[in-house]
């Protein structure tokens, strides 16, 4: 599967905190910008507000699918009995999400965008989009932690990660009947990068939402959409990322994101569409951008995407097709 696209160990203070503000969690105590290298300046509120709108994506897509889709629809797609009935509970995840990072933030928290989840959005569709959002959300989170400031705040962003990337194994293996996880390590996406994807089902935000530290990437198409390892893929900018540079495959690199070693493929001597063979090692969740560096695959070296890959495999290590 490919969409070419677009925090629970916490002592009790910190979950009454998050709960019920106080001046720990105080937006004037968040403002204190932290220098990391692809973005120098970025505050507290800032990230909290980069999460919130992700939670807002998320908390959105779950209210209308369930609104959506009865527990009939799920049993006629084939779903246990119990399939629904989680994602009830999951949705709930994520509504408490939203009304904690809103409840810290006060009046600087962002307010929910208008999302475009598609005309023809059936309930195995709710799914896979639902598997894709919560990888991302776990990748969001493990990539944004670095420039938090304030450390009760990334005890709380730890914890959200933490219930993301348990919904994701739940989506996966026990509804999809797949690989639980992906590699060693979870995936990070930076800012840019995790935006991008969660972009494509953003039709337009309020005016008055306060500024987010991002920046959306050109869309990278990738054919055929459903590829393996070992497989051939041809891959697109769907727009040109610069008034002055071509789509020259110069200098350039399809990179691919697993766990904490990213594999970079050269793609000099191309120009696009570019034609790349997917490493024959990559299993699970897996993004791809094209970057500038075959070193950094972070904000600073992309070019476009991410695009992003369910190379889903079973107990054996063998790729397998997903059932639903």
């Amino acid at each position: 599967m490919h969409f070419p696209l677009y925090f629970f160990t916490l002592t009790v203070a910190v979950i009454q905190a998050a709960a019920a503000p106080s001046k720990l969690f105080s937006p004037d105590n968040l403002i204190k910008p932290l220098l990391v290298g692809d973005h120098p300046i970025v505050s507290d509120v800032e990230i909290a507000n980069f999460a919130l709108t992700l939670e807002h994506l998320e908390n959105a897509f779950y209210t209308t699918g369930l609104q959506n889709f009865s527990a009939q629809v799920f049993a006629d797609a084939g779903f246990a009995p119990a399939v629904r009935g989680f994602y009830e509970q999951l949705a709930l995840h994520e509504k408490t999400h939203v009304d904690n990072l809103t409840s810290i933030l006060g009046d600087k928290a962002v307010k929910p965008c208008v999302y475009d989840f598609g005309d023809n959005l059936d309930v195995k569709t709710f799914v896979d989009i639902s598997d894709m959002l919560e990888v991302v959300g776990a990748s969001a989170y493990n990539g944004a932690a670095r420039f938090i400031n304030n450390k009760d705040i990334i005890a709380l962003a730890v914890s959200i990660l933490a219930t993301e990337a348990r919904q994701s194994t739940w989506i996966n293996n026990a509804v999809r009947k797949a690989n639980p996880w992906s590699t060693s390590y979870e995936t990070s996406l930076d800012l840019n990068q995790a935006f991008t994807l969660a972009s494509s089902l953003i039709v337009s935000c309020p005016s008055d939402n306060p500024p987010l530290p991002v920046t959306v990437f050109p869309s990278l198409s990738v054919v055929p959409s459903i590829a393996q390892p070992g497989q051939n893929i041809t891959l697109n900018i769907t727009s040109a990322y610069s008034q002055d540079q071509s789509l020259n495959g110069t200098g350039l690199f399809a990179t691919f994101l697993s766990g904490i070693t990213p594999t970079s493929l050269s793609l000099d001597g191309q120009s696009a569409p570019f034609n790349v063979t997917i490493p024959p090692e990559l299993r699970g969740f897996v993004y791809l951008v094209i970057s500038n560096s075959s070193s950094v695959a972070d904000d600073t070296t992309t070019v476009a995407g991410p695009a992003f890959f369910n190379l889903a495999f079973d107990s054996n290590d063998t790729i397998i097709t997903l059932q639903v």
